[in-house]
């Protein structure tokens, strides 16, 4: 299926709330009312009871309770609130997938979002960018299964959908792979350009100058989330790991491989996202 006919099939996009859609536009717009949207997430009770539960959890070790939409924004900042309902709305734009155990799916985005947050902040980098960009780098493979299930069924079966194979695959079989329908998806939704050029380059962010350094992140996260996802040791950690793309982002592996926390550390509280 060619790419334009994919986005024209309607169960392929997520059901996102309006007010994703609005905080989306929010980073395009310098003149955004925060209390306008403040209100507006407040009168979502779904997505403002989640983002309470996010902004209390251990994740941000707030010192007092949140107990509104209006405490969350004056303790945790609009951007940060931003991109936890932004990360909610996506998270749950998609109820059941052919095929796809959505649970491990978002489990392995979540991951890649908070390794993609500690490796922005240890490199000097956009921590919220990295984080939203690194839970939304593989929503194409989502796309993709409910677009084409029967298709992405039978390619699920030679190499599943977390297999680093799956981009060769995916490219010659449809002449696309995920990421591209991602940053897509991405562009049809005006996130900002920086946003769906980190989707689109991940996969090999050595191959486009000049170097996105959060496409390179996101690499380096999606790798480790894989490794996490796959069991891997200490030493398959250090044989695999991406050294040319630390390289680019002035990174030491050796900081990356016995620096980073835990993923349990990295995600605790963060599962309120995932519902």
């Amino acid at each position: 299926m060619q790419l334009d006919a994919l986005f024209k099939q309607p169960q392929a996009l997520p059901a996102v709330p309006k007010i994703v859609h609005e905080l989306i536009d929010s980073f395009n717009n310098e003149d955004v009312s925060i209390d306008e949207i403040t209100k507006k997430i407040a009168s979502d009770p779904v997505l403002s009871a989640r983002l309470l539960r996010l902004a209390n959890s251990a994740y941000y070790h707030v010192s007092r309770t949140v107990g509104t939409v209006d405490d969350a924004v004056m303790m945790l900042g609009f951007v940060t609130v931003r991109t936890l309902v932004i990360s909610s709305g996506l998270t749950s734009g998609f109820k059941s997938m052919p095929g796809m155990d959505l649970g491990k799916f978002w489990k392995y985005s979540l991951h890649t979002a908070t390794v993609s947050r500690w490796l922005a902040k240890t490199t000097g980098n956009n921590i919220d960018q990295a984080f939203t960009v690194g839970l939304m780098h593989a929503i194409g493979q989502l796309v993709m299964h409910a677009g084409m299930p029967e298709s992405m069924l039978h390619l699920d079966k030679l190499a599943g959908p977390l297999d680093p194979r799956r981009f060769d695959m995916e490219r010659s079989s449809f002449g696309y792979n995920f990421a591209t329908v991602g940053a897509e998806l991405a562009r049809q939704w005006k996130f900002p350009p920086t946003f769906a050029e980190a989707i689109e380059h991940f996969p090999e962010p050595l191959a486009h100058q000049p170097f996105n350094s959060t496409a390179g992140i996101i690499h380096l996260a999606a790798w480790r989330a894989r490794a996490e996802h796959n069991g891997l040791n200490e030493a398959e950690l250090a044989a695999t790991i991406p050294t040319e793309v630390c390289q680019q982002l002035k990174l030491d592996p050796n900081v990356f491989l016995k620096e980073m926390p835990t993923m349990a550390e990295l995600c605790e509280g963060m599962e309120a996202l995932l519902g």
